[in-house]
């Protein structure tokens, strides 16, 4: 018995001590502790909404909403609708900020982190004054600022400003402009225009092996925009142009028709994406200046201009440095949208994390879906930039 005894420990402290083992061993124990927390932390929360009378259930989501969201500008929903849809409403409406702010805010933080790195004094010294002035108020005085300007600066509905032949009009309702109206043979049109953009990818890829493998090289850029544009105009000109608009028209005090994008929406875009920018434009200058000067004055020395230099040299170079925290300033700007809430906005946030958490009193339930949300969000935006940074990487021969 004292041998079988002796051996069990033997091997246990052999496990112990061999590196790969015990790695394994101390993970094995930390996924105990960790699941037994969750655990224990599920029960005292099914125990507290006993005492107090709830019961956890996600039977709310399909209980009728009965609020309004003015903005929802992807599925129809009235007041009548599920708190389910109103959830997906609030979902479409974050991810719509999201992705208009990363797109906005990458274009214009790129760009004033060039103008900062300018020769131009003035520029740069501009550009220095905005980009700190911006980064030290918080984002939530920026958005309450936007906003109040759109409402208090634009006419309102009766004296907005139109824009070219009366199709766009801007005021203190937001902004209108024509919604297209996709008739019979659309479905067709947006096939062939997948398509093409496929076969340009496909052409662009050929394209860069046969410069690697002989050296030549083709106009890759016009050509992926014939093949594009050719094909989705033809094959819009052979289904007999299955588009129409919707014209906004003033009618009593507001307007009817056409597709507005609502202050409330334009001030938290603008906030987020020339705030954000201000971040990614200190980025952009830290990359540029990573990059040895010797690259610079080497295409310099082959002939090349200063900004043909920054683009094909300089930036390709720099995006190694830039990428990894640009993932971060992505992150930040999708969850600092749930300051929408602020300026009445309906986000996920404000429609399942605020109104119909208030309305059904579930607010275990309503939180881990917004919780939830956010984290999926985060995922997908962090694994997208981790494979971008993956490509982009220097590859050792």
């Amino acid at each position: 018995m004292t041998s079988n005894r002796n051996k069990s420990r033997s091997l246990v402290l052999r496990l112990w001590r061999h590196q790969e083992s015990r790695a394994v061993i101390i993970q094995i124990l930390t996924m105990i502790a960790i699941f037994a927390l969750i655990a224990l932390i599920a029960q005292n929360v099914v125990v507290n909404l006993a005492a107090v009378g709830k019961e956890f259930s996600f039977g709310f989501l399909l209980w009728p909403a009965a609020y309004d969201i003015t903005f929802s500008p992807f599925i129809e929903y009235t007041n009548q609708s599920t708190h389910l849809r109103a959830a997906a409403v609030g979902a479409l409406n974050t991810l719509l900020v999201a992705l208009l702010g990363i797109i906005a805010a990458s274009i214009l933080g790129f760009t004033l982190g060039i103008l900062r790195l300018s020769r131009n004094w003035l520029v740069s010294r501009i550009v220095y004054v905005f980009i700190e002035f911006v980064r030290n108020v918080p984002i939530l005085i920026h958005i309450l600022a936007i906003y109040s300007m759109i409402v208090v600066l634009l006419p309102p509905a009766k004296k907005s400003y139109g824009l070219p032949d009366g199709i766009f009009f801007l005021s203190n309702r937001g902004f209108y402009v024509p919604s297209p109206i996709f008739e019979a043979g659309a479905s067709i049109v947006g096939i062939i225009f997948v398509l093409a953009v496929i076969s340009a990818i496909i052409f662009r890829q050929w394209a860069k092996r046969v410069q690697n493998q002989t050296g030549r090289i083709y106009p890759v850029f016009w050509i992926s925009v014939a093949i594009v544009v050719g094909a989705t105009g033809i094959a819009f000109l052979a289904t007999g142009m299955p588009l129409s608009w919707d014209i906004p028209a003033l009618k009593g005090f507001n307007f009817k028709g056409g597709m507005a994008l609502k202050p409330e929406f334009l001030a938290l875009w603008l906030a987020l994406s020339y705030y954000t920018a201000c971040f990614i434009a200190e980025i952009v200058r830290a990359g540029i200046l990573a990059v040895n000067s010797g690259q610079t004055e080497a295409a310099h020395a082959i002939g090349l201009r200063h900004n043909r230099t920054l683009q094909l040299v300089v930036i390709p170079q720099a995006l190694r440095v830039i990428v990894p925290p640009l993932c971060s300033q992505y992150l930040n700007l999708t969850k600092n949208s749930s300051l929408a809430i602020a300026i009445g906005y309906m986000d996920i946030t404000a429609t399942i994390g605020g109104i119909s958490l208030m309305q059904t009193g579930k607010e275990m339930e309503t939180m881990l879906i917004v919780m939830g949300f956010y984290l999926v969000i985060s995922l997908i935006i962090s694994a997208f930039m981790n494979w971008f940074n993956r490509r982009i990487k220097l590859t050792e021969r």
